[in-house]
């Protein structure tokens, strides 16, 4: 069976300043992000550390060969909007409508891949690049100030939802439209929700931590956090 997705939009931005210093709400104070993005119409060169015109503010947390792309699922965006309807704390000015592609801050926007059946070490090609899945997305806290929920970040991490990240083995361009076909999987024990499930929940688990940490496809970042977490259980 072929195993393939389509990307629906490509996106890009670079950081800017938001917010304002007189602000008296925490979400209106301050900030420097690449989180707004906006999608591209056709190919858009994809580099080493990611696509032409796209950038990070953090760039001791984010960015970097492992984190050249981050690809999320089209499909989660439906479920989240569902969700929200059912949410008291959720503001009835939340735009819903506005929370669909693009709305995590990921360059590429995927249907019919999702963390259950994209494999970390995955080799795709898309458009004339190929690329690898490094690692899960750790979502921080400005997923939350982007939408001003707070606990949007804790809800993801709880839910799975959450996206990956991929490296360049080949550059090239993509664009919208054009499918994202498996070419190599090494690893089918490892979908990235099982990866997230042993980060996040199954930290007791000894056998998998030291899998991972020994996993040469896996981020040298979540290898050294599986590296500190065998030393805690092991002392």
């Amino acid at each position: 069976m072929i195993i393939k997705g389509v990307v629906l939009q490509v996106a890009v931005g670079l950081p800017q300043q938001y917010g304002s210093p007189n602000a008296t709400d925490p979400m209106d104070k301050p900030w420097q992000t690449g989180f707004f993005k906006q999608p591209v119409t056709g190919a858009v060169r994809l580099n080493r550390l990611g696509f032409e015109g796209d950038g990070v503010a953090d760039l001791v947390n984010h960015g970097g060969k492992d984190k050249a792309v981050l690809c999320y699922s089209a499909e989660h965006y439906p479920v989240w909007r569902a969700e929200f309807q059912q949410m008291e704390a959720v503001s009835e000015r939340f735009p819903l409508e506005s929370f669909g592609d693009g709305a995590f801050g990921e360059n590429l926007t995927m249907a019919g891949l999702s963390e259950e059946n994209v494999c970390l070490g995955d080799v795709y090609e898309v458009g004339s690049a190929k690329i690898q899945v490094s690692q899960p997305r750790q979502p921080c806290w400005k997923l939350g100030r982007r939408w001003r929920l707070k606990q949007l970040t804790a809800l993801a991490v709880s839910t799975g939802r959450m996206g990956w990240y991929v490296r360049v083995l080949e550059e090239g361009g993509v664009a919208a439209g054009e499918e994202m076909v498996l070419a190599e999987r090494t690893l089918p024990e490892w979908p990235v929700s099982r990866l997230n499930q042993l980060f996040y929940r199954d930290r007791s688990n000894l056998e998998d931590a030291q899998e991972m940490a020994n996993c040469d496809v896996l981020a040298e970042a979540w290898r050294s956090e599986f590296r500190k977490r065998i030393k805690k259980i092991t002392s």
